[in-house]
């Protein structure tokens, strides 16, 4: 009787020491499983990322060149439409893609084209502070690399929702700076939402900001100043990159094409003027004003590449969160600034 016992001993002893080493093997393959869709996964994808070569003249005594990334439509969600689970889940892809980027490619520079918060446009104080604590978490960043954000109609609102509260509010945050220069590159950077066109009084701030920015270029390029340059601050003398969140006029996607355009059901579906894109009147008075030698814009959520007037290229920036997309994106951008 006894070995019988101490037979059964063992046996459960074998078992119990089995069903151990298997609950330890799948511990560890759900936590490999884990590591690498939650962690690594971003290393290696955007790993195959790279900068664009930019040919150079062989007689060029020096060059310098600037790195930025683009991201465009954040939509960090709010307390009222953002699940909980939703919200942790698309803020913690966020966060590694980005953080990964900026230690794998290591730009200066980082453009957001609005639309960072997704119910800005409604939040209330404590609410927006909420918001803004979780974007500077987010998209925290190296204190070398700037980070520069332009306005979109979620974080103040469309033109009939917008107010000096929510601008004053937003740029308190953000630097209001519409005119930066770094490296022989002019940035401007509009509140495009502002260019409604029907005369209000932030329209008409906004239109009168881009004239100021519009003449300091202008003298940038004259080779002999005339007397109303006298007492501007120099600027590089190049045609600048404009920045802004809604594009310019178009009257669709139809002629997008690549992985990160939009489906093909939607490329059709003609888009609104003051909705969709900048009116026809708002992008001719852009580009006439500011005569931009590249356009970068987003609120679409998807890409595109157009041509405008005598061939300004506009990029529309993908979106960079998994809500709006299933293969969210940025764009690298490289200047090279050659001293002859």
């Amino acid at each position: 009787m006894a070995l019988i016992r101490l037979g059964f001993g063992r046996q459960h002893l074998y078992l119990l020491r089995r069903r151990s080493f298997l609950l330890s093997k799948l511990i560890a393959v759900v936590f490999a499983v884990l590591l690498f869709c939650e962690f690594l996964i971003y290393y290696l994808v955007i790993f195959r990322c790279d900068w664009p070569e930019v040919k150079t003249p062989a007689h060029n005594s020096g060059q310098e060149t600037l790195k930025a990334m683009f991201l465009a439509d954040t939509h960090l969600l709010g307390e009222i439409r953002g699940h909980w689970l939703d919200k942790l889940r698309r803020e913690w892809q966020m966060e590694r893609a980005f953080q990964t980027a900026l230690w794998l490619l290591q730009p200066e520079v980082v453009f957001i084209l609005g639309d960072i918060f997704d119910e800005g446009k409604w939040s209330s104080p404590q609410a927006w502070a909420d918001d803004v604590e979780r974007f500077q978490k987010i998209f925290r960043h190296p204190r070398h690399v700037l980070l520069k954000v332009v306005a979109g109609n979620h974080d103040i609102g469309f033109h009939y929702q917008m107010s000096t509260y929510k601008i004053k509010r937003f740029e308190k945050v953000f630097n209001p700076e519409r005119l930066f220069s770094w490296k022989g590159i002019n940035f401007v950077m509009v509140n495009s939402v502002a260019l409604e066109g029907d005369g209000c009084n932030l329209c008409s701030e906004a239109e009168a900001e881009i004239i100021e920015i519009s003449h300091k270029l202008n003298c940038s390029r004259e080779e002999h100043h005339s007397s109303r340059c006298t007492d501007e601050q120099p600027l590089p003398a190049s045609a600048p990159v404009l920045l802004q969140h809604f594009p310019l006029y178009r009257r669709s996607d139809a002629n997008c094409s690549g992985d990160d355009a939009a489906p093909l059901e939607e490329r059709d579906i003609p888009f609104k003027e003051r909705y969709d894109a900048l009116s026809r009147e708002a992008s001719q008075k852009l580009l006439w004003w500011l005569r931009p030698r590249l356009v970068l814009s987003g609120h679409t959520h998807s890409a595109c590449e157009v041509l405008h007037g005598a061939g300004t290229m506009e990029i529309s920036v993908p979106s960079f969160s998994w809500r709006n997309r299933n293969n969210p994106s940025f764009i690298m951008v490289m200047w090279t600034f050659i001293f002859i």
